[in-house]
């Protein structure tokens, strides 16, 4: 288990603001991500649980070892937290093959230091949990992108930490590199029970590897839960458009039904059923929030159904995963390039939004 709270202050720099990180981060899950844009204070945390930054307040306890008491003068130095930090750069050292860095961890990990013959037992059990055996004795230069970053996670390990944490640790890679090493980090995870904080500022990366989710914005988490509830139902406007995948849209209560458990708003001069948005009022004004990838697009018009807009295309646009449509309300839609043979030319659309996915945000 994570208990962190931590306020940390920086300076201002030349032409730049003062900064302050103050977070409680709590978790029990095995992989936790912090999810944000650059400057945030991602990073700034790891260094704080790593004990390479010294809080200004707060406390730290992981796995009932405490690192850290504002309070109490408590500031264990970063040796003896037995922590596995995996950098963006995987900061192998350079001069070593794979084997004499992971010989180094473990003679440079706190006391009490296993024997030799344990030393090189764990060391071979790494090489070969992460296919290195083979490569032992090549240098860091001599690797590709994707073995650096299993000798990397290897090292970290080899001294079985109490934590392991990770700081954009696929930023570079491709796209096969990418899923190679969500693959690895998921095999860690079921096989060494080490609990994990990944920094990312990629949601799709989030999805493929978060039990729980701490969205963190300017020094502050916005949210915390776990991936589906704070992705489904993000709490305020700040964290959805942080997200990036939703549709925010101005919309009002119309209608308020709790024995039937569903709502209506209006939005665009039209109306759309949702669930029941409890501790809300008829006529509360706010956001309609709807991931893109939940709506519909269809020709016009359309067959019968019900919960549906008809918009005007303001444009299109081609991306990878297939078609942009963005209407003139300002709603955007991604349909799939065939999908989209049947759509093209139409001025106007339906819009399809389905009732399970509309979410309210009050103002």
């Amino acid at each position: 288990m994570i208990d962190a709270r931590i306020v940390k202050r920086l300076p201002a720099a030349q032409g730049g603001d003062p900064f302050e990180l103050n977070v409680h981060l709590r978790s029990e899950s095995p992989v936790t991500v912090l999810l944000g844009a650059s400057g945030a204070g991602k990073t700034l945390t790891l260094n704080c649980l790593a004990g390479f930054a010294h809080p200004d307040e707060g406390r730290i306890l992981v796995q009932d070892q405490l690192f850290f008491d504002a309070a109490a003068g408590v500031h264990l130095a970063p040796q003896k937290r037995r922590c596995g930090y995996i950098f963006q750069d995987h900061a192998l050292f350079p001069h070593m093959t794979v084997r004499q860095n992971l010989r180094f961890a473990i003679q440079s990990s706190p006391p009490p230091r296993p024997g030799r013959l344990e030393r090189h037992r764990r060391i071979q059990e790494m090489l070969e949990a992460f296919e290195l055996a083979d490569l032992s004795n090549r240098q860091p230069h001599e690797l590709s992108g994707g073995q650096k970053q299993r000798a990397s996670i290897a090292r970290a390990l080899v001294i079985q930490p109490r934590l392991l944490l990770l700081d954009e640790p696929t930023r570079g890679l491709d796209a096969r590199l990418r899923a190679s090493f969500y693959q690895i980090l998921l095999s860690t995870k079921a096989k060494l029970k080490v609990p994990m904080i990944v920094v990312t500022h990629a949601l799709d990366e989030c999805f493929e590897l978060a039990d729980t989710v701490c969205v963190i914005d300017r020094g502050r988490l916005l949210q915390t839960g776990p991936k589906e509830q704070v992705i489904a139902r993000p709490g305020s406007v700040e964290l959805a458009r942080l997200l990036g995948i939703y549709n925010l849209l101005p919309a009002e209560i119309t209608h308020l039904d709790p024995g039937r458990k569903l709502s209506r708003l209006r939005l665009a001069g039209q109306e759309i059923e949702g669930p029941y948005l409890p501790a809300t009022l008829r006529g509360d004004s706010g956001w309609l929030c709807v991931p893109r990838h939940e709506l519909k697009v269809l020709p016009y018009p359309p067959q019968a159904g019900d919960n549906q807009l008809l918009l005007e295309v303001a444009s299109s646009s081609v991306t990878a995963r297939g078609v942009q449509l963005e209407f003139a309300n300002g709603l955007v839609a991604e349909v799939s390039q065939s999908d989209y043979e049947d759509l093209r030319g139409s001025r106007e659309l339906r819009v399809a939004v389905p009732r399970g996915a509309v979410h309210f945000l009050a103002r």
